[in-house]
Parts: structure tokens; sequence; C-alpha cells
């Protein structure tokens, strides 16, 4: 008689645990949450203070050379080109850039989907109220289907397609593709909020053709807090920014000039990039951990999580996972037990995760150890039986 082989759970990169300060008692399965950063990157970021501590050191090239690189560094990671990515602070900065410059009449509408983090919300309600126009809220579909449902919800006079590329909430993926081909069949835009997958999930602006793309890097782009990027697509980057300052302007490298006022900006989509934004301190954290990425490669990082999460899956049977749910998460559903109380048991033994919803939400990144994942089984296993529908 044969026997079934056990499931391989080979990674694609092994533990890069050493590479960040994560203590061994601690299992952080948070990452969609917020990433810790590498340890050369807060070494990155602690000499870009020391910088700002002896500011006869820093010079005008300064201003652009980091910059310049951290765009690049982006550009590739999302198969784009230098000059259409602009430095944000926020990816509300950047969808907010977006809402500026995108048109919109009355009697259209703007898609988005239910639960969506409300950054990707506010601002397309405010944008819809100015214009005379609607928001259509996606209703979250049974079986996690996000793409038939945004298909069967849009409607001849939708305008803009405003969506993630996963669900924050769950990771329930959105097929881009198949909605830029409806946004090409009507004249739609697309905008995406990337926060939740770039750095995680293959992505090409080459394949999917948004208009925009914003994101922030504090999450899977292992970067720090007010930081983010915009991708704007070659015929929005003669637009309007949110702000103006004196960087965007053509021939802001010389200094000594700066009074001489001109309407002309830098190239592409740099007239959209934010106030102060060679920040001598959070830029060289991101340009570091953007390194980091490419070098691992963002389709062996979304094997290597993918593994991981299946891992766990595989181990707790009462996890229902869907067809539709990006590698780099998975979601507990409870319905008989307070959430917060398991939430809490976890916390008790170090092992940290999300609640959103009525769903445990686990996320993890190469720092997770075997180690992690076998305490994050058993006491899951100890906790949950009873819990789980």
């Amino acid at each position: 008689m044969s026997t079934k082989s056990p499931p391989s759970y080979r990674r694609a990169l092994p533990s890069a645990r050493h590479l960040f300060d994560i203590p061994d008692d601690i299992a952080y399965f948070n990452c969609a949450y917020i990433s810790p950063i590498l340890q050369k990157s807060s070494l990155a970021g602690q000499d870009g203070v020391k910088r700002k501590a002896q500011p006869w050191t820093i010079t005008a090239d300064d201003f652009f050379s980091e910059s310049e690189k951290i765009r690049r560094l982006f550009a590739t990671l999302i198969d784009a080109d230098s000059d259409d990515i602009a430095i944000t602070p926020s990816a509300s900065y950047g969808l907010a850039t977006a809402a500026r410059n995108l048109p919109l009449k009355a009697g259209e509408n703007i898609l988005i989907l239910a639960d969506q983090f409300p950054s990707n919300v506010y601002v397309w309600q405010d944008l819809a109220d100015r214009n005379g126009a609607t928001v259509i809220t996606v209703p979250r579909p049974a079986d996690g289907n996000w793409t038939a449902a945004i298909l069967h919800a849009a409607t001849p006079t939708t305008r803009i397609f405003a969506l993630p590329h996963c669900h924050w909430t769950d990771g329930s993926i959105v097929d881009l593709v198949a909605i830029r081909a409806l946004c090409d069949a009507q004249n739609a835009a697309l905008v995406i909020d990337g926060t939740q997958s770039l750095g995680a999930l293959p992505f090409s602006v080459k394949d999917i053709r948004p208009d925009f793309v914003a994101t922030a890097a504090y999450k899977w782009l292992l970067g720090p807090y007010s930081l983010g990027f915009l991708y704007v697509a070659p015929k929005w980057q003669n637009g309007h920014a949110l702000e103006q300052n004196w960087i965007t302007r053509h021939g802001s490298e010389n200094l000594s000039r700066l009074i001489d006022y001109t309407d002309q900006y830098q190239p592409g989509a740099r007239r959209f990039d934010m106030g102060e934004r060679s920040n001598f301190a959070l830029l060289p954290v991101s340009i570091t951990a953007l390194e980091q990425i490419l070098d691992w490669t963002v389709p062996d990082i979304s094997r290597t999580l993918g593994t991981i999460t299946q891992r766990i899956a595989d181990a707790l049977p009462m996890i229902d996972r869907t067809a539709y749910q990006a590698p780099h998460y998975l979601t507990v559903p409870l319905t008989k037990h307070d959430p917060h109380a398991l939430l809490n048991a976890l916390s008790d033994e170090k092992i940290f995760v999300s609640l959103r919803g009525q769903s445990l939400r686990i996320t993890p990144h190469l720092y997770i150890s075997d180690h992690d994942i076998d305490r994050l089984i058993t006491t899951l296993a100890q906790h949950l039986s009873q819990h789980l529908r």
C-alpha cells in the first residue's frame, strides 16, 4: 500500500532573522501592521541623524543624490522608470495627488471595496461629493473572489477604480490585469493602494498599466514610517501637485539661484514630490531596505512567505484558506470566542499577530524561523479548536 508523502515546506529563501534585531523569544507574525527594519537600515538611519548633527557636512548634492537613488530603486521594484516616481510622506498623500488630477463629472462614480482601508476611502468620498458623483462600494464576496465582484458591480459610468492589490484585512487578492482591461473598455482610471502588497507580491506597471500607484514604506517595503512612493503614469505627469516647493522646480540644484523663479518643473513625476523629500534620516533607511528586497527578489520573497503560511494552514485544519488569498497573508476567522482573549493569549506567549474584525491576521516575513512557526502552531492548536467555526 502506498502512502501519501508529507508536503514539502522548503523555502525559496532561508530565514533572515540574523539581519533583524528580533529577540529569540519573539515570534512576530505582524508585518501587515508594521514591519521591523533591518539592522543595517537602522545603522544607516543613525548615520543620517548624525549628519544633521553636523550640518556643515551636508552638501547641496546631498539634497538630490539620495532621493534619485531611492527613486531608481523603487522604480526597479515595480518595473517602472525613475521619472515615473514621486517621493511622498504616505499612501494618503499619493492618493490625494491622484484624486486631484483625475477628471470626474456629476453622475459618474468611483468604485471601492467594502472595508477598504480608510485612507483609500475618505479621499474618494470627498472627490465624489465635490463633483456631484457617487461612490460604489463592492460588497465582500462570500467566496473571496473580489475580481468577479468588481466586474459585476462596475457600471458604464464608473470612471475611477480605486483598489488595493490585496485587501488589508485578509489578503484577498484582486486581479488588476483584468480590472485594467475593463478600465480600457470604458475609459476609466485605475488607482492602486499598494501598501499591503508591494515588496511581497510581484507587481509590474508594464503588465497592469495603472494610472497611479500609492504606497507607504513601513510595511512590506521594510522601511520607516512617514515615507512613501507614488507611481504616476506618463499621461498624468504634467498634472497639479499638492504643494509647491523649491526642490521640484527646474534648476533647483543651484542653491545660489533659487530666487530665479520658474514655471518649469523637474522632469517626470518629480513635481509631485513632497516638500523636504531629502530626509537625511529616513531615506537611507529605505534605500538599504529596497536594496535588500531587490537582492532577495520579490518573487522569491512571495514564494517563501507562501510556504510559511501554507505550513501553518496545513497544520491547523480548522483554518479554511481560500483560493484568492495572497501568499503573505493567513486569516483565522473567530465566531465562538472573544477574539481579544485569543490575541492576549498569543501576546502572553510573545507571539504577535493582528486582530481585524472577527479574524486573526497572520502576516510573516523572512525573519520568521522554523521555531517561530512551531510556536505559533502549537499555541494556536491549544486555543483554537473550540473557537473556530
